[in-house]
């Protein structure tokens, strides 16, 4: 058997671990269908109340408008967030190998070491991959309910920026879980990413509300621009229709500035393309980090 058709097959085990126990796949989306029902029932109001405040008295804009672009703005925070916090819970079928010791049966087959570590991070990757296409479907009916100006162009980039996330993720969960062996450790990192990161990265609170020192620090993380680039293109469709229901372009820019769409480092704005250099690069900064992890690991086995 090729090293290829090894890590397939070990790509498929670890999925189907995975897979196996229901109630694991349940936790793993437990906090993005928590986020989205808190929305639904408490939170909804508030956040149209916030996007309305943003528009000239005198304009009269349709409902579905405003309620949809509230849910656009908490489907790109929860999409964004889980690409991060979904890849660290799912990345525990390498803690749990390590603790039965499946690991040690792994080492003495005829698999090199470096198709073991890979298996793990692609399975990983495809896990918070369907979980993250489960929460999002989950989402779109919503925002097809009260109000849907997404379009396909913008559509197809969201799937993109959440590859790009997951990626970031991914990487981020393999190199700080390659170094966890218990249970017990692998969830104080889990329960601390989910409780911290989303406000770090502005996801929770546009950073916008925040003083303008902590703006800037948070604005030189890359997980900001994750959240930015899926803002984008959630928020498109529904500033557009904006736009064509005659809201001034300052009112327009105002709503843009406050809730994140667009980013600014010491006053000056990022470009799309720059939020995406920005998070990209860092991608590869992380998998050159992970490789090194994987290349002296194996050596010390």
């Amino acid at each position: 058997m090729t090293e290829f058709k090894k890590l397939i097959s070990l790509v498929g085990r670890n999925t189907k671990y995975y897979f196996k126990d229901k109630l694991t796949f349940f936790m793993s989306m437990i906090t993005p269908l928590i986020l989205l029902i808190l929305f639904v029932t408490f939170l909804r109001n508030i956040y149209i109340e916030n996007f309305k405040s943003g528009i000239p008295e005198g304009f009269t804009v349709d409902g579905r408008i405003v309620e949809g672009i509230a849910g656009a703005w908490l489907m790109s925070s929860i999409l964004s967030v889980s690409s991060v916090t979904v890849a660290f819970c799912s990345n525990l079928v390498i803690v749990e190998d390590k603790i039965n010791s499946t690991i040690n049966d792994f080492r003495v087959a005829p698999i090199k070491p470096t198709t073991i570590s890979l298996s793990y991070f692609f399975s990983n990757f495809f896990v918070t991959f369907l979980i993250m296409m489960c929460v999002m479907l989950i989402g779109h009916i919503y925002l097809a309910a009260v109000g849907w100006y997404i379009t396909a162009g913008d559509f197809f980039m969201i799937i993109v920026d959440c590859i790009c996330g997951i990626l970031f993720g991914t990487l981020l969960a393999g190199i700080i879980e390659s170094f966890i062996s218990t249970q017990g450790g692998l969830s104080a990192v889990a329960t601390l990413v989910s409780s911290l990161y989303g406000f770090i990265c502005g996801a929770y609170m546009p950073i916008s509300s925040f003083s303008k020192g902590l703006q800037n620090v948070l604005s030189c993380l890359p997980g900001t621009y994750g959240v930015g680039i899926i803002r984008n293109h959630y928020m498109n469709g529904y500033l557009l229709a904006l736009e064509d229901a005659g809201v001034p372009d300052e009112a327009l820019k105002g709503i843009m500035d406050g809730f994140d769409v667009n980013i600014y480092v010491a006053g000056n704005q990022i470009p799309l393309g720059a939020m995406y250099g920005i998070l990209l690069g860092t991608c590869a900064i992380l998998l050159a980090v992970f490789v090194t992890i994987v290349i002296v690991k194996n050596k010390n086995k």
